[in-house]
C-alpha cells in the first residue's frame, strides 16, 4: 500500500486466435507467401528497472536520475509536473499516476479546509462522498464506518457499488486525459479486508463471505475501470494481492496493461519458509504474461538484506521479458528511489525458457550470465555453468568453493604440452565447478568476467536504461 504503444487486446482473444490458428492447421495447413509473420517474438531481457515514488515528492535530481535510469514510474497525482518532465527528458517512459480503489481518505493533503483537494489519493474525495453519497461508506455488521487499522483516516469504500464504480472511473479517467498521464496504478485491489481491518461487512455473515463480496466488487470494478481506460489509450496496472490464493485472478487483473506484485519473493512462515512467490498457480500465471510480452509485470521485493536482494532479483529474472520490471524496497513508505547493484548486472537476454530441477531450484541462463533460486525452506545444491563470476569481480584465475555469498568462479584453464610432441596442437580443457549450494529462499546471480563484455552490448544496455529498447 500507503513501448511502442502496449497492445490492448485482450489476452484471452490472443490465446483464442491462436488455438483457432493450431486447430486449423491440424486440418491441414499449407505454407503460403501470403503467410507473413507480422512481428518478432518479445525479447526475454533481464528486469528493467522501475520506481515506486509515491512515498514524498520528488527532487529535481530524483527526476533527472529517474529519466535515465527507470522505464516505469509511479508518481502521486499532484505531481503532474514531475510526469511532464520526465516524459520531456525521456519521451519513452511510462509514468502512471497512483489512485486507490477502495478507500477514500481525509488526512491532510487529502482534505484542505474541509474541502477535498484537486489532486486526490483517490478516486472520489471524502468530503465529495460524504455530502452527496454517504452510502458509498462501506458499513460493519454495527453500521459503522471502516477505518483501516494502522492507516488512520482512510475510509473502505463499497467497491461493490454501481454507481461508486461507475463515478470512479469517470473522474479518474477525465484526470488522466487531462493530465497527461500514460495510466493509473490503482493500488488496493486486494484479497481479504483482514490486512486492514477486523469488520465483517454489513449484509455478510462472516470473514470469508466478507472478502468474497470485496473480490467479486474488485472483478467487476477493474473491468469497468480498465475498459474506460483502455478506451482512451492509456494503461490499468492494479496492485493485487495473494493472487496464489485465487488462480486465475492475476492472469484477469492484468489484462489491461499490467500488474504489480508488492510482495514478490516474500518468504513463508514468518521469514523461515521457501518464497510465497512460487505457491499455488501465481508464478505459472507470471510466467504466461511475461513470455507474451504485452504488458507491464511491476515487481516490489521488501529487502533487508542481501540474500532478499538476491532471490528478488534472480526470480524476477526468471520472468525475462521486455516489461518485466524489478525494484527493492528498503522503506516502507517509499520514499527513496531505489537502485540495487545487481540491476548492473548486465545478464543480457535469457536464451533459455526458466526451468525447475526436481530439488526445487529454478535456474535460467542469460547471453551474459546465470541465475538460480532457491525457492524451498531447506539449502538445495546446484550446479553453474563454467566460466562465471559474481557481478562485478575480476576474471578469475582459479577455482573458488561456491556459496551465494562468494559464487563459483571461473576455473583456470590447464594448457598441457606433451613432451615427446613438442609440435602438437595446444588443448585447454576447463573442468566442470563444483556444485553451489543455496541456503532456503536463496539465490545466486552469476555473469560473464568483465574481460569477455563487449563494449557493443554495454552501448545496448545503456540504451536500454534510457528506454529504447522498451520500444523495439
Amino acid at each position: 500500500m500507503p513501448q511502442a504503444t502496449l497492445t490492448r487486446r485482450h489476452p484471452l482473444a490472443r490465446w483464442t486466435a491462436a488455438a483457432v490458428l493450431v486447430a486449423g492447421c491440424l486440418s491441414g495447413c499449407v505454407p503460403s507467401a501470403a503467410q507473413g509473420i507480422s512481428a518478432p517474438p518479445p525479447k526475454p531481457l533481464a528486469p528493467c528497472a522501475w520506481w515506486y515514488g509515491i512515498g514524498k515528492p520528488p527532487t529535481a535530481q530524483d527526476i533527472e536520475t529517474a529519466a535515465r535510469r527507470y522505464q516505469v514510474v509511479v508518481l502521486n497525482a499532484d505531481q503532474g509536473a514531475a510526469m511532464r518532465r520526465l516524459h520531456q527528458l525521456n519521451p519513452r517512459i511510462q509514468v502512471l499516476v497512483y489512485k486507490d480503489l477502495s478507500s477514500t481518505r481525509n488526512y491532510a493533503g487529502a482534505v484542505d479546509g474541509g474541502q477535498d483537494a484537486v489532486y486526490l489519493p483517490s478516486g472520489i474525495g471524502y468530503v465529495a462522498a460524504q455530502e452527496h453519497h454517504p452510502d458509498w461508506f462501506a458499513l460493519d455488521v454495527n453500521g459503522r464506518r471502516i477505518e483501516w487499522q494502522g492507516y488512520p483516516k482512510h475510509w473502505q469504500m463499497t467497491v461493490w457499488n454501481p454507481d461508486y464504480q461507475q463515478a470512479w472511473t469517470d473522474a479518474v479517467v477525465a484526470e488522466v486525459k487531462r493530465e497527461g498521464w500514460d495510466g493509473v496504478l490503482a493500488d488496493n485491489d486486494f484479497n481479504s479486508l483482514s490486512h486492514y481491518s477486523s469488520a465483517v461487512l454489513q449484509g455478510t455473515p462472516n470473514v470469508a463471505e466478507t472478502d468474497r463480496k470485496l473480490r467479486d466488487g474488485l472483478d467487476a470494478f477493474l473491468a469497468k475501470a480498465g475498459d474506460a481506460l483502455t478506451k482512451a489509450n492509456k494503461l490499468l496496472v492494479p496492485n493485487v494481492s495473494e493472487t496464489h490464493l485465487v488462480p486465475g485472478r492475476w492472469t484477469a487483473h492484468s489484462r489491461f496493461g499490467g500488474a504489480m506484485e508488492e510482495n514478490f519473493g516474500f518468504r513463508e512462515d514468518g521469514g523461515t519458509g521457501g518464497l510465497l512467490t512460487f505457491r499455488g498457480n501465481e508464478f505459472q500465471e507470471l510466467r504466461a504474461q511475461a513470455a507474451l510480452g504485452e504488458s507491464m509485470l511491476l515487481l516490489v521485493t521488501r529487502t533487508h538484506n542481501a540474500r532478499e536482494e538476491r532471490a528478488g532479483y534472480a526470480s524476477a529474472a526468471l520472468l525475462a521479458g521486455p516489461h518485466t520490471c524489478w525494484t527493492r524496497a528498503t522503506t516502507d513508505d517509499y520514499r527513496n528511489p531505489e537502485w540495487s547493484a545487481l540491476q548492473d548486472s548486465e545478464l543480457g537476454e535469457a536464451v533459455d525458457a526458466a526451468s525447475r530441477l526436481p530439488n526445487g531450484v529454478w535456474s535460467r541462463t542469460f547471453t551474459h550470465g546465470w541465475i538460480a533460486v532457491n525457492t524451498t525452506a531447506a539449502t538445495q545444491t546446484v550446479t553453474p555453468p563454467p566460466g562465471l563470476v559474481v557481478p562485478g569481480a575480476l576474471a578469475p584465475n582459479r577455482t573458488a568453493a561456491p556459496s551465494p555469498t562468494q559464487p563459483p568462479t571461473a576455473p583456470s584453464s590447464s594448457t598441457p604440452t606433451s613432451p615427446s610432441s613438442p609440435t602438437s596442437p595446444t588443448s585447454t580443457t576447463t573442468p566442470a565447478p563444483p556444485p553451489l549450494t543455496l541456503e532456503a529462499a536463496d539465490a545466486v546471480v552469476l555473469v560473464d568476467p568483465p574481460r569477455v563484455m563487449s563494449r557493443a552490448w554495454r552501448i545496448s544496455r545503456d540504451e536500454f536504461r534510457v528506454g529504447t529498447l522498451w520500444a523495439r
